[in-house]
């Protein structure tokens, strides 16, 4: 405005998009300036729709995971056991067998090895766990020097009962017999159809994934339209399936192990069902942190309800607990190595995030499916959010004051 009055500035040419929350267009005279910074603002605000519709499907797609979990579950399932089965897939190949004799042959190995661990677990953990009520009293006896040791406890509780109960005759509550499932059969007769479709169905995904692996991966290296697309694209295709397989082998072989050096202690103790709690030890300590506490308290449990003496009816949970410090810090760390190290703190993100999806079967999915999600973003680039929203970002407001306004046409950094 100068001195006569006339507002000078509504002369500049200026044009602004009615979207609230951005800053306006800057005055320019070149038509094809205006142009330019018109399309990269239309590009942006798309940019910015993409980034919301992407963080509302990362919101809901728990949900639809969780819901659909009968299709999902062993889908998921059957490609991690499919990425994990093709370094053998890829030895046989070399051997010139051809694609659908190894991958049937990979699926062969497979059922034969999970019938085993089946057999060895399943079957003996349903009758040992059928005695627990009649095990109980041997339970009580080998802890009653705990009991002991709280009796004056219990007896001031039980004084202050009587005092607050009112008058009449005190009845003891009784416990209700839990009844175990007479057989396998009679536990999964309600489920067993589903489990079998399941079953089926995820040893099809395995079958057709292994079959036309080699084929799919040379359409998706040679589908690229420069050599150094599908060079990347090789990286990436070659690093999910080493990390995948060099981890599940590894810790397999590790847990292996493990549930053989207790079945042979166990053995020695004279425990009943060795392989089976070996068998146990070696499943549950696919879950990190979770599994080996779960282990231990069930060989405790089956401490209790087998030894007479206290120390022997503990010694199974403590030597589990001793074995598992050793291979977690000791043999773990050096045969896996730095190239496979996880965060602690995504770890347990990631055990809570499938759990709860899935249950047990996610807890054991979960460090295989962070493994391929660390390392095809490892490999992509991961998405920089915070500096596209607020790095020259789309969700820039305007200066609301004067020195806001100064500040930016000083080309200041407030």
């Amino acid at each position: 405005m100068n001195d006569t009055g006339v507002d000078l500035s509504a002369n500049e040419p200026r044009v602004s998009l009615p979207v609230g929350g951005f800053s306006p267009i800057p005055a320019v005279s070149d038509p094809d300036e205006m142009m330019l910074v018109l399309a990269m603002r239309r590009d942006r605000i798309l940019a910015t729709l993409t980034l919301f519709a992407g963080i509302g499907l990362a919101v809901s797609l728990p949900f639809a995971l969780k819901a659909g979990a009968e299709f999902f579950l062993p889908t998921t399932a059957a490609l991690v056991i499919a990425i994990a089965l093709v370094p053998v897939l890829e030895w046989l190949e070399r051997r010139r067998m051809p694609s659908a004799v190894a991958a049937l042959i990979c699926i062969v190995l497979f059922v034969l090895a999970a019938n085993i661990a089946l057999a060895a677990i399943v079957v003996p953990a349903v009758e040992f766990f059928r005695k627990l009520p009649e095990r109980i009293d041997r339970i009580q006896m080998n802890i009653a020097p705990l009991i002991d040791l709280y009796s004056s406890l219990e007896s001031y509780l039980n004084r202050a009962v009587r005092h607050l109960a009112a008058p009449g005759p005190v009845r003891t509550a009784q416990t209700a017999a839990v009844t175990p499932p007479s057989s396998i059969l009679e536990f999964a007769a309600t489920s067993a159809p589903g489990a079998i479709v399941q079953v089926f169905f995820g040893i099809l995904v395995i079958f057709f994934f292994l079959a036309g692996w080699t084929r799919l991966r040379r359409r998706t290296i040679t589908s690229r339209t420069s050599f150094g697309g599908a060079m990347a694209t090789a990286r990436v295709i070659q690093h999910v399936v080493d990390d995948t397989a060099a981890y599940l082998g590894t810790i397999t072989l590790i847990n292996l192990t493990l549930g053989l050096v207790v079945s042979g202690v166990l053995w020695v103790m004279g425990m009943p069902y060795p392989l089976m709690w070996g068998g146990i030890v070696a499943l549950l300590n696919y879950v990190p942190y979770f599994g080996p506490i779960a282990a231990v308290l069930l060989l405790g449990l089956g401490g209790l309800m087998t030894f007479r003496d206290i120390w022997a009816a503990v010694f199974p949970a403590i030597l589990m607990l001793g074995c598992h410090l050793v291979e977690a810090n000791a043999i773990t760390p050096m045969i896996v190595g730095r190239r496979l190290t996880i965060s602690p703190i995504l770890i347990l993100i990631s055990i809570s995030f499938w759990s709860w999806v899935w249950g047990t079967p996610g807890a054991l999915l979960a460090v295989p499916l962070l493994i391929i999600l660390q390392t095809v973003l490892g490999a992509v680039g991961k998405p920089d959010i915070a500096g596209f929203l607020f790095e020259h970002g789309a969700m820039a407001h305007a200066p609301n004051n004067k020195k806001d306004a100064d500040e930016e046409s000083h080309g200041k950094v407030g």
